[in-house]
């Protein structure tokens, strides 16, 4: 007999409350030690570290509460970019935090491990051929799909400079090719993470085009995820990652609490 969507939902909600589905938090912790990236010097503006502020905690300027303010920008943190973020994607009216398709945020997840290589060479970048042969083992990406990318950076998080890894020719850590991404798009995905400060590898900017997972995602009216953490609690395919940015007026992007539904052993 075939499953009412009521019912699939009613079987989800069952499965959660019993603990028949795991949540995993894939979000790193966002406070004043949280690394933030750093432009070239030829830009004039960087985004500041996060600051907290405390208003009142059951004291004089406020007795039977608890609450603060904060700074931050938008791309700080385990964050969300939209495609307005970057200039391939600034002509969408639905490429905003605001506008854009929630529908979309809540997917199935391809965890693509390239733990190994990334500890073996800093700079590593995953091909298409590599996504490909992914495929051959764990199965075809799907479209709509988000696509992650493993590299277990996020143990590195409590160390700004190990995270942010740069020397004098800049910044060193592992991302996609273009190759890579452009063959992703033409699957359909949604979007691509990584546990990295950006969707990005870290010389990326020497690419053609430079910065690919940037320019050409939001090109395409797509997402990018980027310092997303324990990506090695989920299985290759079987999740599910909700993503789902602050709907912030006009933004570009935003912290996020990214979460992923995977089933209990």
């Amino acid at each position: 007999m075939k499953m009412s969507g009521a019912d699939s939902l009613t079987n989800l909600a069952m499965m959660l409350a019993s603990g028949g589905v795991e949540v995993v938090d894939c979000t790193g912790i966002l406070g004043p030690d949280t690394p933030i990236l750093q432009l070239p010097e030829d830009f004039a503006k960087n985004t500041p570290k996060v600051e907290i502020h405390k208003i009142s905690e059951y004291d004089n300027d406020g007795p039977f509460f608890a609450w603060n303010w904060m700074k931050l920008g938008e791309h700080s943190g385990t964050h969300f970019d939209a495609p307005h973020h970057w200039i391939t994607g600034k002509d969408y009216e639905d490429g905003f935090t605001d506008t854009l398709d929630v529908q979309r945020l809540v997917a199935p997840v391809n965890v693509i491990d390239c733990s190994k290589q990334s500890a073996e060479n800093e700079d590593f970048l995953l091909t298409a051929e590599g996504v490909k042969s992914w495929e051959a083992v764990n199965g075809e990406i799907g479209k709509g799909e988000w696509v992650v990318m493993r590299t277990d950076w996020d143990k590195r998080a409590n160390d700004e400079a190990k995270f942010l890894n740069a020397d004098e020719t800049g910044p060193h850590s592992p991302g996609p090719t273009p190759d890579c991404i452009e063959y992703l798009l033409s699957k359909g995905i949604v979007g691509w993470g990584t546990q990295c400060i950006g969707t990005d590898a870290g010389q990326a900017g020497g690419m053609e085009p430079a910065y690919p997972a940037h320019n050409l995602l939001h090109r395409d009216n797509c997402f990018g995820l980027a310092s997303l953490a324990n990506l090695d609690k989920l299985p290759a395919k079987g999740a599910i990652l909700i993503a789902a940015p602050l709907k912030i007026q006009r933004g570009t992007g935003s912290p996020i609490r990214a979460l992923a539904l995977i089933p209990k052993g």
